[in-house]
This record gives structure tokens, sequence and C-alpha cells, in this order.
């Protein structure tokens, strides 16, 4: 039996405040993805059955029990109590907490509370900039307020995350941009710019992108299907090869988010990279009972010691839960299995099962 007696969940999201009718509920387990098949609902998906299989039991209810049912369970707790109940029966010890997504989303303090966990902070880059561009009146002051805000973070978050890949795609030039290249871009961004408006300006992402090099955190960097919308080819984790190279010696060590469908990319940048680690989050969160198939798609050609467990839930902690169960499920269906086949000894596959599933995670993100 391969055990994951400590989970560190490296990449995820706060879960919502508020109880949910089954609308919002399917919502939010669809990850922001078009409407179901007439007659369907978003339970009709591997994610779906995988809430069905492993949340009930945790509210008192049977598995595979129908949706419904499962809702009116959760109301009857309410949502602090099922929220309670839900996170720390994950298993999940640690939680870095992107805070960067609009919501009433519970903060790293609230997970730690509910979780029965530790906690920290993931900032995430773009957000960070629009905030500083509601506040600066002049070409300036934002630049040098970026740079100031960007290295306060650095004080106390253990990441930083970019979603300039969804914003624009990964295939931006490596290198760092000149200063007045900076200058002209944030010129032209605030100008036409409202409050709140986000960044996509490429030169700006890229900008940021360095300024986050430059201060040695982790940099995790979306990839995939992740936040990254239908246009799955502007986020193949292949296209971020250059920048890797150009990073490389840096001392900094870049982290690729939901490569899945792509993960295979993602292994293999783990490998040619000392500085390149993979998330297997999405991957196995996203394929549900077929997610052992995937780990071992990634297994073949990662070292071991550049993957890391996430759940990537977000709003709900019923996908924390299903997170945590089908990575400790199918890492132990692989592993075992080369373990019985006499490929593997079982003190090696134990000791590769710690290292993904927490210990990869405080190596990387200073966590001892």
């Amino acid at each position: 039996m391969i055990e994951t007696l400590s989970l560190v969940d490296q990449y995820c999201h706060g879960v919502l405040r508020t109880e949910l009718g089954l609308g919002t509920f399917e919502a939010h387990l669809a990850r922001g993805e078009g409407q179901p098949a007439a007659g369907t609902t978003f339970f009709d998906t591997q994610t779906g059955f995988a809430v069905r299989r492993w949340c009930p039991p945790l509210l008192g209810l049977e598995p595979h029990c129908p949706p419904a049912r499962y809702l009116a369970r959760r109301r009857e707790l309410g949502v602090l109590e099922s929220g309670r109940r839900l996170l720390r029966g994950s298993g999940i010890t640690t939680y870095l907490v992107d805070t960067g997504l609009p919501g009433d989303l519970t903060g790293p303090g609230e997970m730690a509370s509910a979780g029965g966990a530790d906690a920290h902070e993931i900032v995430r880059l773009e957000l960070l900039a629009e905030q500083v561009a509601d506040t600066s009146g002049t070409v300036e002051s934002f630049l040098a307020n970026l740079a100031e805000s960007v290295h306060a973070a650095a004080a106390n978050a253990v990441a930083f995350t970019s979603v300039a890949g969804a914003r624009h795609g990964l295939a931006l030039a490596p290198e760092p941009p000149g200063p007045g290249e900076v200058r002209g871009a944030a010129g032209r961004w605030l100008t036409g710019r409202r409050v709140g408006g986000t960044l996509s300006d490429p030169v700006l992402l890229r900008h940021l992108l360095w300024i986050a090099v430059a201060s040695g955190r982790p940099l995790q960097l979306h990839a995939g299907l992740g936040e990254g919308g239908l246009r799955i080819d502007r986020t193949d984790p292949a296209l971020l090869t250059d920048f890797a190279r150009a990073t490389a010696g840096l001392g900094t060590d870049l982290v690729l988010l939901h490569g899945y469908p792509y993960h295979r990319h993602a292994a293999h940048l783990t490998g040619a990279f000392p500085h390149v680690y993979a998330d297997l989050g999405t991957a196995l969160v996203r394929t549900g009972a077929r997610a052992s198939a995937v780990l071992s798609e990634i297994l073949e050609l990662a070292p071991f010691g550049k993957l890391l467990f996430s759940s990537g839930a977000h709003g709900l902690p019923e996908l924390h839960v299903v997170g945590a169960r089908l990575f400790r499920e199918s890492l132990a269906r692989v592993l075992g299995t080369w373990v019985a086949e006499d490929a593997w000894s079982l003190a090696d596959a134990q000791r590769v099962a710690g290292l993904i599933a927490a210990g990869n995670a405080r190596r990387v993100y200073g966590l001892e």
C-alpha cells in the first residue's frame, strides 16, 4: 500500500462563503465551460462523477448518491459545516492559495481554520498590476509603484502566479522588454483603460514576469486548459521553452500549472531545465476515473523530483476533496502496479510518493 500522509496543495483558490443552489453549484463544477447537453447536467462529467463518489460519505451519505440528495444534505448542514467537513476530509495539510480571483472566496487564513491545516498566499501578478494602475496617475508612478508592490508582495507570499497565457497566449518574446518599450506600453494601457480594467498588453505581461523572476520567488505559469479558455493552442507549455531557457540559472523556479492536455510537453520541460516543475492538479481532476492513465504518461517523462500535487480547486470545497482523492488513488494504483511487477521496490515507491505529495512543494516554496 502506497501512503501519502501529508499533502501540500501547491495551487488552489478559496471556497465560496455562500449557500449554493443546483444551478450555481453546477456552474462552479463546470469551471466556466459552456452549457451541458439537453437533458444532462455538469454532474455528467468525470469531475461530477468523482464528486458523487468521494464527497457524500464526508457529509454522512452513501457514495454515488443523486445530486439532488447530496445538495439537500449540503444545505441541511450549512455552508460552514459542510465546508469544514469536506476540507478536513480531503487530507490536505497545507494550502497555497491564489487570492487573485473575484468573488466571495475565503482567504488563506479562513482556509487554514476550516481545513485544520496550514495556508499561505500566492499573489497573482496581473491583479497586482491592475490595482497599482487604479491608484497611479502617471506612467512613471505606475512603473515605480509596480516594482515596489511586487517587491513588497515577495516578502510575504510564497509564490507569484501569472495568467499571461490566458490573457494573451504563452508565445511571448522571452527576453525582458526595454525601458522605452515598457513606458510606451504603460502609457497606451493607462490612457485606454477604465478603473478595474484588465491587463492583456504583451509588453507589460512580459515586464511583470521579469520583475517576478528578479524577486527570486517561485513563478507559476498557467498553461493548458486551466484558465486559458478554448484557445488551448495558445497555452501549450511547449511555448514556454524559450522563456525557460532565458531564465535558467537566475535562481527562480518556474512551475507549469494546468498543463493538460499537453501534460507530456510540460513533463518534458521539467526534464530539460533544472528550474522547471510541473503541476498535476487539472490533469487528474478533469480525467477522473482515467486519472491513473494520465499520471502514468506524466511519470514516463518527468523526473520524480519535479512533480507537484495540487487540487486546482476554486469555489467548491468538493474540488479539494476530488483533487486529493484522485491523486492518492491514481498514485497508489500506478506505483503499486510497478511494485507488484517488481519494476520498483516498495521503499522507492513510497519515497517518490512522498516527494510528489508534499516533499517537492516544501522544497520549492521553502515550507520546511
